[in-house]
């Protein structure tokens, strides 16, 4: 069989084992104190470093084709959309407020499969979703240990920008040492912007748009120093 079937199918079981793992997480937290959403939204950003950044991390080294990492986000996209859609929300990571779980999977997907075609370079095809799967995980458990509730705030901005402007540098270079100062204002911009959500344009959406737009100039201009 096909080594990129083989671990599709492995990330794939991975991902939802995670989702449906974090559920005795949530009965934890409430049964120690915690507020129900609270417990929700640690748990959706547990799910967004595991069961979306694991993959992502993984997939330079396991994948040779861009192609795979699009399907795995089209289809955590449409089966996290259903569950909402149908109001059968995974209910110790989903709320009736957002689908931002939903956009997270379909962001990741695409994200990765246009950069990884557009520059042929696997590496820096991830480093968005990196953002959007590690600072903005950062950020929510920053914001939810400090208030009690999902909300924004400069510390959670400042919590990202310590984990995505030497995750930038790091990752710019090791894709491609033409641009590591792109892959660190990338980062900078991700952290900026992820305080803001324009109605269904929420933060993921903004994380992925204006650190790939970075990218991309970064590709097309070249190194600024």
């Amino acid at each position: 069989m096909d080594s990129n079937i083989v671990w599709f199918l492995i990330l794939g079981i991975w991902s939802v084992v995670i989702v449906f793992s974090i559920k005795p997480v949530h009965s934890y937290m409430v049964s120690r104190g915690t507020e129900n959403m609270v417990a929700v939204y640690y748990n959706r950003k547990i799910a967004h470093m595991l069961a979306g950044g694991v993959p992502i991390i993984l997939t330079p080294i396991v994948f040779d084709n861009p192609i795979w990492p699009l399907i795995g986000g089209l289809i955590g996209f449409i089966a996290l959309l259903s569950t909402h859609l149908l109001d059968r929300r995974l209910w110790w990571m989903q709320t009736e407020q957002n689908m931002n779980d939903a956009t997270f999977a379909l962001m990741l997907g695409i994200s990765v499969y246009v950069i990884w075609t557009y520059s042929d370079e696997p590496w820096l095809a991830i480093l968005p979703s990196l953002f959007m799967a590690f600072g903005d995980g950062v950020t929510g458990i920053i914001r939810n240990k400090m208030f009690r509730k999902r909300t924004k705030s400069a510390w959670g901005n400042l919590g990202m920008a310590i984990l995505c402007l030497p995750l930038g540098w790091f990752i710019g270079t090791l894709a491609n040492p033409s641009i590591p100062l792109w892959g660190l204002i990338s980062g900078a911009v991700a952290s900026f912007v992820e305080r803001y959500e324009f109605g269904v344009i929420d933060d993921n959406v903004l994380i992925i748009i204006a650190s790939s737009i970075v990218i991309f100039l970064g590709l097309i201009l070249g190194p600024i120093i």
